[in-house]
Protein backbone atom coordinates (compact mmCIF):
# COMPACT_ATOMS: atom_id res chain seq x y z
CA UNK A 1 0.00 0.00 0.00
CA UNK A 2 1.19 3.50 -0.74
CA UNK A 3 1.42 6.13 1.98
CA UNK A 4 -1.01 8.37 0.10
CA UNK A 5 -3.59 5.55 0.14
CA UNK A 6 -3.07 4.99 3.86
CA UNK A 7 -3.51 8.72 4.53
CA UNK A 8 -6.77 8.72 2.56
CA UNK A 9 -8.02 5.79 4.66
CA UNK A 10 -7.04 7.57 7.89
CA UNK A 11 -8.73 10.76 6.67
CA UNK A 12 -11.97 8.87 6.01
CA UNK A 13 -11.84 7.20 9.44
CA UNK A 14 -11.28 10.63 11.02
CA UNK A 15 -14.22 12.12 9.13
CA UNK A 16 -16.62 9.27 9.95
CA UNK A 17 -15.90 9.40 13.67
CA UNK A 18 -15.57 13.19 13.66
CA UNK A 19 -18.96 13.73 12.05
CA UNK A 20 -20.54 11.18 14.38
CA UNK A 21 -19.07 12.78 17.51
CA UNK A 22 -19.97 16.27 16.26
CA UNK A 23 -23.58 15.62 15.30
CA UNK A 24 -24.72 12.76 17.52
CA UNK A 25 -22.22 12.35 20.38
CA UNK A 26 -24.71 10.82 22.80
CA UNK A 27 -25.78 8.21 20.25
CA UNK A 28 -22.18 7.35 19.39
CA UNK A 29 -21.28 7.14 23.07
CA UNK A 30 -24.29 4.93 23.78
CA UNK A 31 -23.09 2.45 21.13
CA UNK A 32 -20.02 1.87 23.32
CA UNK A 33 -21.92 2.07 26.65
CA UNK A 34 -20.44 5.50 27.38
CA UNK A 35 -22.91 7.87 29.02
CA UNK A 36 -22.25 11.50 28.17
CA UNK A 37 -23.42 14.35 30.37
CA UNK A 38 -23.43 17.88 28.88
CA UNK A 39 -19.70 18.25 29.71
CA UNK A 40 -18.96 15.00 27.90
CA UNK A 41 -20.98 16.14 24.88
CA UNK A 42 -18.91 19.33 24.73
CA UNK A 43 -15.64 17.41 24.99
CA UNK A 44 -16.82 14.96 22.30
CA UNK A 45 -17.52 17.86 19.99
CA UNK A 46 -14.07 19.34 20.64
CA UNK A 47 -12.62 15.90 19.82
CA UNK A 48 -14.77 15.79 16.68
CA UNK A 49 -13.41 19.13 15.48
CA UNK A 50 -9.87 17.79 15.80
CA UNK A 51 -10.71 14.59 13.93
CA UNK A 52 -12.34 16.50 11.09
CA UNK A 53 -9.37 18.87 10.91
CA UNK A 54 -6.83 16.03 10.90
CA UNK A 55 -8.80 14.32 8.15
CA UNK A 56 -8.72 17.48 6.05
CA UNK A 57 -4.98 17.96 6.61
CA UNK A 58 -4.30 14.37 5.56
CA UNK A 59 -6.49 14.67 2.49
CA UNK A 60 -4.86 17.88 1.33
CA UNK A 61 -1.28 16.74 2.04
CA UNK A 62 -1.56 13.10 0.95
CA UNK A 63 0.77 13.72 -2.02
CA UNK A 64 3.07 16.24 -0.33
CA UNK A 65 6.85 16.12 -0.32
CA UNK A 66 8.36 13.38 1.87
CA UNK A 67 10.02 15.97 4.15
CA UNK A 68 6.55 17.20 5.11
CA UNK A 69 5.02 13.73 5.29
CA UNK A 70 7.69 12.34 7.59
CA UNK A 71 6.87 15.05 10.15
CA UNK A 72 3.15 14.36 9.80
CA UNK A 73 3.54 10.58 10.04
CA UNK A 74 5.74 10.88 13.13
CA UNK A 75 3.37 13.30 14.86
CA UNK A 76 0.30 11.23 14.11
CA UNK A 77 2.07 7.99 15.02
CA UNK A 78 2.73 9.42 18.49
CA UNK A 79 -0.84 10.74 18.79
CA UNK A 80 -2.41 7.49 17.58
CA UNK A 81 -0.21 5.43 19.90
CA UNK A 82 -1.45 7.52 22.82
CA UNK A 83 -5.02 7.08 21.51
CA UNK A 84 -4.48 3.33 21.38
CA UNK A 85 -3.24 3.27 24.99
CA UNK A 86 -6.17 5.38 26.18
CA UNK A 87 -8.66 3.18 24.31
CA UNK A 88 -7.04 -0.01 25.62
CA UNK A 89 -7.09 1.23 29.22
CA UNK A 90 -10.71 2.30 28.77
CA UNK A 91 -11.60 -1.10 27.41
CA UNK A 92 -9.70 -3.09 30.04
CA UNK A 93 -11.21 -1.05 32.89
CA UNK A 94 -14.76 -1.61 31.65
CA UNK A 95 -15.53 1.93 30.53
CA UNK A 96 -16.69 0.63 27.14
CA UNK A 97 -18.69 -2.43 26.18
CA UNK A 98 -17.49 -5.14 23.78
CA UNK A 99 -17.76 -2.79 20.79
CA UNK A 100 -14.97 -0.77 22.39
CA UNK A 101 -12.52 -3.34 21.04
CA UNK A 102 -13.26 -1.94 17.58
CA UNK A 103 -11.93 1.44 18.75
CA UNK A 104 -8.85 -0.21 20.26
CA UNK A 105 -8.16 -2.07 17.02
CA UNK A 106 -8.65 1.04 14.87
CA UNK A 107 -6.20 3.07 16.99
CA UNK A 108 -3.71 0.19 16.90
CA UNK A 109 -3.92 -0.21 13.12
CA UNK A 110 -3.58 3.53 12.51
CA UNK A 111 -0.61 3.85 14.87
CA UNK A 112 1.04 0.76 13.39
CA UNK A 113 0.51 1.93 9.83
CA UNK A 114 1.94 5.36 10.54
CA UNK A 115 4.89 3.77 12.33
CA UNK A 116 5.48 1.48 9.38
CA UNK A 117 5.52 4.31 6.86
CA UNK A 118 7.63 6.53 9.09
CA UNK A 119 10.24 4.06 10.32
CA UNK A 120 10.21 0.87 8.25
CA UNK A 121 9.38 2.23 4.81
CA UNK A 122 10.71 5.79 5.04
CA UNK A 123 9.89 6.99 1.54
CA UNK A 124 6.76 8.39 -0.01
CA UNK A 125 6.01 5.30 -2.12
Amino acid sequence: MKLSTFLIIKAIVCWVFGIGYALIPVTVGTMYAINLDPDGVLMSRFFASLLIGIGLILWLLRNADWNILKVITLSLCVADTIGFIVALVGQLTGVMNGLGWIIVIIWFLLASGLGYFRFLKPTNT
